[in-house]
């Protein structure tokens, strides 16, 4: 069983057209705070990014956000109660996410998000971390990418053990719950243990 203390969540920079992602990145950011969780972010204040640090800082969450120097004017940086790191580039705000948490989640996002999601998932199947993912699927956002998840397996592209890397649940306790289940695969043969 994980010991998880700090969860790094993706989400959208905007709050979307449904008032219920906002309403779920609340209550996301409750559980974490109540539960005794670290968040760690994309650093900005407004969108789900916002209303999640927001939420979480309320509920007696320690915050990290994460924010490329470059993207401070757009998303203007969570200060309030929380801790923000200004970093270079995209690739290293990912990076440094990565090393603060013991688990990741995503929300509903765009392409930003997609890109963070398919970046962990990449370094997991490589290897490179052991710790679990979650899909937050609220409102079935994801259904759609799951499913294609389920096509790259189907099709010989993705192996099963690694679509079994892709937790789901559509509540944060049922989510957290399977997270500090998990049991990665094996590392892949062809990596030597100094590289994770």
């Amino acid at each position: 069983m994980n010991k998880l203390k700090s969860i790094a969540v993706f989400c959208g920079s905007s709050t979307g057209n449904n008032s219920v992602y906002t309403e779920k990145a609340k209550e996301l950011g409750i559980y974490l705070g109540h539960n005794k969780y670290n968040l760690v972010y994309g650093g900005g204040n407004i969108g789900l990014m916002g209303a999640i640090a927001t939420a979480a800082i309320n509920a007696g969450s320690h915050v990290t956000g994460v924010l490329p120097h470059f993207l401070r004017k757009r998303e203007v940086g969570h200060l309030a109660n929380g801790e923000l790191i200004l970093v270079d580039s995209m690739h290293e705000r990912k990076q440094k996410m990565e090393q603060l948490s013991d688990g990741f989640i995503a929300m509903p996002g765009g392409l930003g998000t997609l890109d963070e999601l398919a970046e962990i998932l990449t370094w997991a199947q490589l290897g490179l971390h052991q710790k679990p993912i979650g899909v937050y699927n609220v409102n079935g956002y994801f259904d759609t990418l799951l499913t294609l998840f389920d096509q790259m397996v189907a099709e010989g592209y993705m192996k099963p053990e690694y679509r079994q890397m892709v937790l789901e649940d559509t509540t944060p306790e049922g989510l957290l719950t399977r997270m500090s289940n998990y049991s990665p695969p094996p590392v892949p043969k062809w990596l030597k243990p100094d590289q994770l």
